[in-house]
């Protein structure tokens, strides 16, 4: 399966010799000094302080927070030793035996270290600072900036919330992997860039693919300069009657890749990766898959639970998550205001699960606001790019961070700024900006509406189309589909929010009136959900949402995963033809 390992924090690029070091941490909250306060508790990494699974559980603020273990580090001899960090919010220092090894800005990207020249064979002192903030103009998602929950948002997340590693690598290797299916040449784009001196040396790269185990292509090549460039023919009609395999939501077929380098002739890296054959593009106000028009039947998912937050409570609940959304009839999901784990992703890949990509928001507008979240954005993309089952880009939600876009030029340029350098580095995917209402520039337009009746629903958009779309009326109640100075080009439209019931029994709340019981409850998804699927124009929608979130209860399940209403029937009318 991919050579696939449990708890492998990097399934798109794999080396077997590596260690985990999440567990038990000495902890400390403390001041922004270089000097930690004594380290007077214990925490269970990666969960925050915040959550019961930390072994803290302290909601409240603290703005600066320590980490201390032992590492045990093995001989070295010409290798180097890479320290990674899967996710720290918000700023991170790093030291090894009290000196300084870097730090990094942002909590929803992965950052590493090599570590070599800082430790000694043996045991050696790891520290991690942390700074964390209210500021509303660090990307910070559904994360509270007041000390209380309000609205959608949620407790904050101080620290490190995902996995900690250690890896043993070669003095040369490769420290970054781009893999770019050509779906109509049948072929795939392997580049990469190495680390360490070359100079001088021959480095021949070896790459093989296969599919389940069965040899489809090996190619070899000297490496110049340090960054490699391949591209590999896929099709074998001994192997496969069409000749290709392509990854679809109907068979999420995926390719596997193994990777040698050699340098002077000996072994230097090898590492083992994997691929999915497909394309996603826009064709007038249609989206294809593989040149065949794509529905998609979305769910918003925001990824917390209730004793870790924003940290998944294990690997097992990653995949009972992508395991309940096809079970209620959804082929994709839009991760909400997060950057999941990478095992999410790995696992929407091998079960054929639709993922639209996420940034986390800022919600104020300046100078370091726009460095900060444009730096951190192309982080994610860079990350997450390899993963067919990522299928569009949202860098903006509801003008989030960018409150006056509708007419202040600067921010009009920040979003069409933030769409052209991702399609600079990923020119395959649709890019929205800004979802739900306000757009700019943007590949597809998309809405939100949380209208409770769906004839009424379906007039709107079935009789006010084109009024909607000309930026004539408003929808949603108060928001108009583009900015000033922007149209409507034709482009496909996806009501990329709806829905968001809640039950009467229950706390919290929901979008509209509450319902009163199951049957309410089926009725009123049946009839806003079906009005959606009518809409001839309309390819798509994407329904709120997965499972409660603390004061939120308008999940399709509870906070604790437990369905509210038989998946069965919310599967049913999620798959069921309508005449259009």
């Amino acid at each position: 399966m991919h050579h696939y390992i449990k708890d492998y924090p990097r399934p798109q690029l794999v080396r077997n010799n590596f260690e985990l070091l999440n567990g038990e941490w000495e902890f400390a909250f403390g001041n922004a000094g270089n000097q930690a306060t004594d380290f007077d508790k214990k925490i269970n990494v990666p969960f925050t302080y915040e959550t019961k699974m930390s072994g803290i559980g302290d909601e409240t603020v603290h703005n600066t927070v320590w980490y201390k273990r032992s590492i045990n580090v093995e001989e070295l001899n010409d290798r180097r030793l890479l320290l990674h960090f899967e996710g720290v919010d918000y700023r991170a220092y790093v030291y090894i035996n009290g000196k300084l090894v870097g730090s990094h800005l942002g909590g929803y990207a992965r950052f590493s270290f090599d570590i070599s020249r800082y430790v000694n064979p043996g045991i050696n002192e790891l520290t991690v600072r942390v700074e964390d903030s209210l500021s509303a103009f660090q990307a910070r998602g559904k994360q509270r900036w007041i000390p209380q929950n309000f609205g959608c948002w949620y407790v904050q997340t101080t620290g490190i919330w995902k996995s900690v590693w250690m890896e043993y690598v070669d003095e040369v290797f490769v420290k970054d992997l781009k893999i770019t299916p050509v779906f109509k040449e049948g072929e795939v784009l392997i580049e990469f860039n190495l680390d360490g001196d070359v100079t001088n040396k021959r480095v021949e790269a070896s790459i093989d693919i296969s599919f389940n185990e069965k040899e489809i292509n090996s190619v070899k090549g000297l490496v110049s300069n340090g960054r490699g460039v391949f591209k590999i023919p896929l099709a074998r009609f001994d192997v496969m009657e069409w000749g290709l395999f392509t990854w679809h939501p109907d068979h999420p077929d995926l390719y596997d890749i193994s990777f040698k380098l050699t340098v002077d002739d000996k072994p230097s890296d090898s590492f083992y990766s994997y691929f999915g054959l497909r394309e996603i593009r826009i064709d007038g106000d249609v989206i294809l898959l593989n040149n065949e028009p794509l529905y998609q039947r979305l769910i918003l998912d925001q990824g917390y639970w209730p004793d870790s937050h924003l940290t998944p409570p294990s690997e097992e609940a990653l995949i009972k998550d992508i395991d309940n959304i096809l079970a209620l009839g959804y082929n994709g999901l839009r991760k909400h205001q997060k950057t999941e784990d990478e095992r999410f992703l790995y696992w929407c890949d091998v079960k054929g699960v639709l993922v639209w990509s996420e940034m986390a928001s800022s919600y104020t507008f300046n100078d370091d606001a726009v460095e900060e979240f444009t730096n951190q954005w192309m982080e994610i993309v860079r990350e997450n790019y390899n993963h067919p089952c990522i299928i569009t880009w949202t860098p903006f939600n509801e003008s989030w961070g960018v409150l006056n876009v509708k007419q202040d030029r600067k921010q009009q340029h920040f979003t069409e700024g933030i769409y052209h350098i991702t399609k600079a580095f990923d020119d395959m995917r649709p890019v929205i900006v800004n979802d739900g209402w306000e757009h700019t520039i943007s590949d597809i337009i998309t809405l939100h509406d949380y209208e409770a009746e769906g004839e009424v629903l379906f007039n709107r958009y079935m009789d006010k189309k084109n009024e909607i779309l000309d930026n004539k009326v408003y929808h949603c109640g108060h928001r108009s589909a583009f900015s000033y100075g922007y149209e409507y080009k034709g482009q496909p439209v996806i009501i990329s929010e709806f829905g968001g019931i809640a039950f009467n029994e229950e706390g919290g709340w929901g979008y509209g009136d509450k319902v009163n019981g199951k049957e309410d409850f089926i009725k009123r998804f049946d009839n806003i959900t079906t009005a959606i699927k009518k809409l001839p124009y309309v390819c798509g929608y994407c329904y709120t949402q997965v499972s409660d979130v603390q004061q939120e209860i308008n999940g399709l399940m509870k906070e604790t995963r437990e369905f509210k209403i038989e998946p069965e029937i919310i599967k049913e009318i999620n798959t069921r033809k309508v005449i259009r």
